[in-house]
């Protein structure tokens, strides 16, 4: 659910829980107060929601069973409403419904169990003549004393006049309805404390615990700790700031991992660019101090030295030519020039230009193409060549020395994608390394003494040019047998465009923009003239 919904689905159970379970509590509070109203003064009628905040009804029916038994009496038997026996039962009786008992016989009250006066009694109460008239809806006495009169007139033994009076004070508040009362305050304060109890459980759980998880994978990443995981629980709003949160983090932990790998890279190359460049340099210094203490005493000494020295300033500036080709492949600075090619010709070419330098080395080089002579791919000629040399190159650092080396080049037709194979019978690569060897400034030999000892960058570059045309390279090897490396590049099709990183596009779309300029600017001058 989401948390906007949460707000008024709460909302709703703050306004509508509290109102509709008091009402149902209340409900059973009243009937259980008005049950115990008829079954404690003997009320036999049902009574109403209205005779609770109107109990001038319930006050005045209390009295009927008797107001009944009095009048009958008197009908009856009226010698016994002189009878101060039967006067005390029935006082007591009304005592008990809450309300009193006067006598009079003519003008004297022989007998009451008000707590008032002869004298406000007197004021209440009507005369006897009346009595009889008043039925028993009973006369409503207002004004100071609030009382409700019921009369019953009688003529006693003599044949004189008399009246026996109920009298129901009308302010007084009936104990259930005092309960029902104080009950419904307690349930209301029940009722909004349970609702205030389930609206912070729920919110607690749906708000407060997922902003205290959030709170403490932040804590985590502040310490430096990205290892570990927000879990998504929820289909709402926090569900999707945990996604997106575990999403940063990962990221976060992805940088922090690429970071630490590429400061190692970093520290690598530098001990690495240290030793390969201070071992030429030393072997530079040694020979010129041996052209300048005069070692080199003839003339062939002499262009000896210098011939080593030339080739150990070349071994440097390779060096530093490929750290330069590395550092603007890796930041996408290096412009590729796309062109449609001929893979038999373009293939034949670089084969017959490779077997010329490598035949000076006693190298054999072998080449088959299977395939459509017609076949086509997009690609950059000369970082495509670069590819080939850079392998080529690797074999030949690699061979054998107990056998002849063989380079075999190998170009067949797989469809969508054009297979390239180069394989050597070199020392071949152990299995442990095999996985590495295109990761940058990796090399299998850590000693750095072997005589083919390089930058470790050589393969990180074939690599990365191959993937920029969309292309895919790997690498089979068997220890002391040889290497195979296999090369797939997307064959041409009509219509097809290979899509370029983003800082080449900018390039190429700007060094576009300025070529159109300075062509405007051109035609303008020879308007002009």
């Amino acid at each position: 659910m989401k948390l906007r919904t949460k707000l008024k689905v709460a909302f709703i159970i703050m306004a509508a829980l509290p109102i509709i379970l008091g009402a149902i509590a209340i409900y059973i509070v009243i009937n259980r107060e008005l049950n115990e109203i008829k079954v404690t003064y003997g009320i036999e009628r049902d009574y109403r929601f209205s005779d609770i905040y109107s109990p001038g009804a319930i006050l005045s029916t209390m009295t009927d069973s008797v107001y009944d038994e009095i009048q009958k009496v008197a009908i009856t038997d009226p010698d016994k409403l002189t009878d101060p026996g039967y006067i005390e039962d029935v006082s007591s009786r009304l005592n008990t419904k809450l309300s009193s008992m006067v006598v009079m016989q003519g003008d004297s009250i022989t007998y009451s169990s008000s707590s008032l006066s002869k004298e406000q009694l007197k004021d209440i109460l009507p005369d006897p003549e009346l009595a009889g008239k008043l039925g028993n809806a009973g006369l409503y006495k207002g004004g100071e004393y609030q009382t409700l009169v019921k009369a019953v007139s009688f003529k006693d033994r003599k044949g004189g006049d008399g009246a026996v009076y109920i009298l129901t004070p009308m302010t007084q508040i009936i104990p259930q309805i005092r309960n029902l009362l104080i009950e419904a305050f307690i349930i209301i304060i029940e009722v909004m404390a349970f609702t205030s109890f389930i609206l912070y459980f729920w919110i607690n759980r749906s708000v407060i615990k997922p902003i205290d998880r959030l709170r403490l994978g932040t804590q985590n990443i502040k310490n430096g700790n990205l290892d570990f995981e927000i879990k998504t629980v929820n289909n709402d709003e926090f569900g999707d700031l945990y996604k997106d949160f575990e999403e940063m983090r990962l990221r976060l932990n992805k940088s922090s991992l690429e970071k630490e790998k590429s400061d190692k890279e970093e520290k690598e190359l530098i001990r690495n660019i240290s030793h390969d460049l201070k071992t030429p340099l030393t072997a530079v210094k040694g020979y010129v101090e041996g052209l300048r203490d005069g070692i080199a005493d003839t003339p062939e000494k002499q262009q000896k030295y210098i011939i080593t020295i030339s080739n150990k300033v070349e071994d440097m500036d390779r060096l530093i030519d490929e750290l330069t080709l590395f550092s603007r492949l890796d930041t996408n600075r290096i412009p590729y020039d796309m062109v449609k090619i001929n893979v038999k010709g373009y293939f034949d070419d670089c084969v017959e230009e490779l077997d010329m330098d490598l035949g000076a080395q006693d190298i054999t080089l072998n080449y088959a193409f299977h395939g459509d002579e017609s076949m086509e791919i997009m690609a950059d000629p000369n970082q495509l060549k670069r590819v080939i040399s850079n392998i080529v190159s690797n074999s030949v650092k690699y061979k054998s020395p107990d056998r002849p080396c063989v380079i075999d080049i190998s170009v067949f037709d797989e469809g969508d994608y054009v297979h390239v194979e180069l394989a050597d019978n070199g020392k071949g690569i152990s299995m442990k390394d095999i996985p590495r060897v295109f990761d940058r400034f990796y090399r299998s030999d850590e000693s750095r003494t072997s005589p083919q000892s390089g930058s470790g960058i050589g393969l990180a570059i074939v690599k990365k040019i191959i993937e920029d045309h969309k292309g895919r390279i790997w690498v089979d090897s068997v220890e002391g047998e040889g290497t195979t490396f296999h090369i797939n590049l997307l064959r041409y099709k009509e219509g097809m465009q290979l899509s370029l990183p983003d800082n080449q596009m900018k390039t190429k779309k700007k060094k576009k923009k300025e070529q159109k300029e300075q062509k405007d600017q051109k035609d303008q001058k020879e308007a002009k003239k």
